[in-house]
């Protein structure tokens, strides 16, 4: 009895002693890497030079005047993005790095679980889609709505034949 409890006990001490743990760091979308479309030539301002740029350089890559509400909203606006974004130039807020990552990957937003959900349970199949918690609810949700509708017009052709 004592070599059996030997033997596990080294085995435990042995895992444990060679247990190692891998973190991987996830890549940082970084302002200056991130380009907006600007004004109606195609022109192209990345967002670290958008949250610095003034009304007047703005209104003249635009081509539009703006007025006085207009540039209130500019700058206000501008000013979030300047506190969005770090001074190593990486976002601060996980929503609008999580929007880029997601606009980077080039997701269409199309969920098949929750446009199955719709479709084959209906109303039920959205209120579960409204229960499950995960970086996909959004996109879930909208197409659980939209398989519902398309449940509907389904069961509405039905009816109605």
């Amino acid at each position: 009895m004592k070599k059996i409890i030997a033997i596990f006990s080294m085995l435990a001490a042995f895992s444990i002693a060679y247990a190692t743990a891998t973190v991987e760091a996830k890549p940082t979308v970084k302002a200056s890497e991130v380009y907006l479309p600007v004004g109606n030539t195609g022109q192209m301002l990345s967002v670290q030079d958008l949250s610095l740029i003034s009304v007047k350089d703005f209104q003249n890559l635009t081509g539009k005047k703006m007025n006085l509400v207009d540039r209130l909203s500019f700058k206000i606006a501008q000013k979030k993005l300047r506190n969005s974004i770090n001074t190593d130039g990486s976002f601060s807020k996980k929503k609008v790095e999580k929007f880029f990552n997601s606009a980077a990957e080039g997701s269409s937003g199309f969920h098949l679980g929750g446009f199955i959900l719709g479709l084959l349970l209906g109303l039920i199949g959205v209120l579960i889609a409204y229960l499950i918690k995960d970086d996909k609810k959004r996109a879930r949700v909208k197409w659980a709505w939209i398989g519902w509708v398309a449940w509907l017009i389904i069961y509405g052709v039905i009816l109605l034949a």
